[in-house]
């Protein structure tokens, strides 16, 4: 089996599995104060340190990690809780942008039914339009949503630049950053990028499912910016109510730690995959969806002559090729990727296109069988149809 698809999940690392079969040994519930509940709690301390040291949080730092039990509730949390952190006014605007993964894109549309006015730059070749969302900023502007590493094409784009821009025309402006794909794939802190708000996710990084993370700027706590989205016991400082997933986050500790000492090999290792594909597939019929300006090392979007994506999909599975058509969380949509749409590919071409994704446990000679396969592909299925 050949998995390329590791922007849909990652494989465990054996650290992280063997930080969870400790943590079910200590099954004590952190909120409870015996000695089970104590020590459940040191290891969740423990833990969110480790994120935190990966966003260059050190021990005097009073920005605060919060757990929650998936991306997608880190982006809703960050979102919902501080656009309704405060009374707002009708037609208060919030900027996005057009090729936003789903729980960004259709928290905005939920938005736009309660009367907030939303924005999506374009983002035509993965790159931001920065003279449109000059534009846009002006008094009205309450919050500025960017993913930080497009999920389908791998662009990386210029949150760094926009969020100083908001910051510069109004300082209350929350700016947030989901950067799920671009944890630990790219460098950057929250203090660099000037984010209030950072969504990550332990499953892409090669820590369990179910478990995600938010961090908090102390400027936003501070001001009471943030509010709970989910109520109930208080736990995660009344920010994420419901007992601690202890054996997912000891898991998501243990890959971060992991993932952040050998940061700059992983990058250099994926990139060098990314970019031996790329030369492979050199003079093919496969079109190479290449950002015109930086792109993530791990993700590469390719668009096939006149072969269904899902076709092609079926195809390499049956070679033990794991590939995806676009994000597995939209997987059962039948609708046109924004994503490609919003990058400027055709509709037409668009469910022609497939994402392969890299890690660091791939080698050359998986990228080999997988031109090889396409290849094949195109010339067996563009034949039959």
């Amino acid at each position: 089996m050949i998995y390329l698809d590791n922007s849909a999940t990652t494989n465990l690392t054996d650290a992280a599995k063997k930080s969870m079969i400790s943590a079910m040994e200590c099954f004590g519930n952190p909120s409870s104060k015996h000695i089970m509940g104590t020590n459940a709690k040191k290891m969740l301390d423990i833990a969110r340190e480790n994120i935190g040291k990966c966003f260059g949080m050190n021990g005097a730092s009073n920005d605060k990690i919060f757990f929650t039990a998936s991306g997608t509730e880190a982006n809703n949390t960050a979102i919902f809780g501080s656009v309704y952190a405060k009374k707002r006014q009708k037609g208060a605007k919030i900027i996005t942008t057009d090729s936003e993964h789903s729980s960004v894109e259709n928290a905005m549309k939920r938005l736009e039914d309660d009367g907030f006015t939303v924005v999506r730059l374009k983002t035509r070749g993965g790159v931001l339009d920065i003279e449109e969302f000059r534009a846009s900023l002006d008094d009205s502007v309450i919050l500025v949503s960017l993913m930080m590493v497009n999920n389908e094409t791998g662009a990386v784009y210029d949150v760094e630049r926009c969020f100083s821009l908001a910051k510069a025309k109004n300082p209350d402006i929350v700016t947030h950053c989901d950067a799920i794909q671009g944890f630990l794939k790219v460098p950057f802190t929250p203090k660099k990028i000037k984010a209030d708000l950072v969504s990550v996710s332990a499953h892409k990084i090669h820590g369990p499912k179910g478990v995600g993370a938010l961090f908090v700027s102390a400027e936003i706590l501070k001001r009471r910016l943030l509010v709970p989205y989910l109520v109930g016991g208080g736990q995660e400082s009344g920010f994420r109510s419901g007992t601690e997933n202890m054996i997912g986050i000891c898991g998501f500790s243990a890959a971060a730690v992991e993932g952040f000492s050998d940061f700059r090999v992983n990058f250099d290792k994926m990139t060098a995959l990314r970019e031996a594909c790329i030369k492979m597939l050199d003079g093919s019929e496969i079109r190479v969806n290449k950002p015109s300006g930086k792109c993530a090392p791990h993700i590469l979007s390719l668009t096939l002559p006149r072969i269904k994506s899902e076709t092609m999909l079926n195809f390499l599975s049956s070679k033990g090729i794991c590939v995806s058509s676009g994000s597995a969380c939209s997987s059962h949509s039948r609708n046109i990727s924004s994503a490609l749409v919003g990058f400027g590919i055709p509709d037409t071409e668009a469910d022609t296109t497939i994402r392969v994704s890299f890690s660091s446990y791939n080698t050359n000679d998986d990228v080999k069988s997988l031109v090889d396969a396409l290849n094949e592909g195109v010339k067996t299925l563009v034949k039959i149809k």
